[in-house]
């Protein structure tokens, strides 16, 4: 019988104003999925702790301002070595201020995409409805841009 683990990870849809609008950070990961920045929320780490650091040290970036009052949780399994792993990741939206990007070993790539663009582009479909989900809240907090 194959015993399940369970896996927490915290992330963040990162976007820059960019003109009248935004643009959105995707990272290409080693097995050729386009994602978010995330990772494993670390032991005594909070949520938000982790979504900092793991952004540092995915991309390089230092300067996020987290928007308030979104959070999405999503949920999959995967198998890992024989074993059923149940994976919740957490994701809050973040502004950042300069498109610079350092990538870690684990990603190949990385794109600042329009929303259009970024929704074709993400590999799975719960990142597609994070990112539909974060362009909506985005557009109630700043209805004096177009996005």
């Amino acid at each position: 019988m194959k015993r399940r683990v369970d896996e927490r990870s915290a992330g963040a849809v990162l976007y820059i104003r960019e003109g009248n609008g935004v643009e959105y950070l995707l990272l290409k990961y080693g097995a050729g999925h386009w994602d978010f920045p995330k990772g494993h929320i670390e032991k005594n780490e909070s949520e938000l702790e982790a979504v900092v650091r793991e952004v540092w040290e995915e991309t390089g970036i230092q300067r996020i301002e987290l928007v308030d009052g979104f959070r999405k949780v999503i949920n999959y399994m995967f198998m890992k070595n024989g074993r059923l792993v149940r994976k919740e990741v957490v994701f809050y939206l973040g502004e950042v201020f300069e498109r610079a990007v350092t990538l870690s070993q684990e990603h190949l790539d990385f794109a600042w995409l329009p929303l259009e663009k970024a929704v074709e582009r993400l590999t799975f479909k719960t990142a597609r409805e994070t990112l539909l989900e974060a362009d909506s809240y985005l557009r109630k907090r700043l209805n004096n841009i177009q996005i």
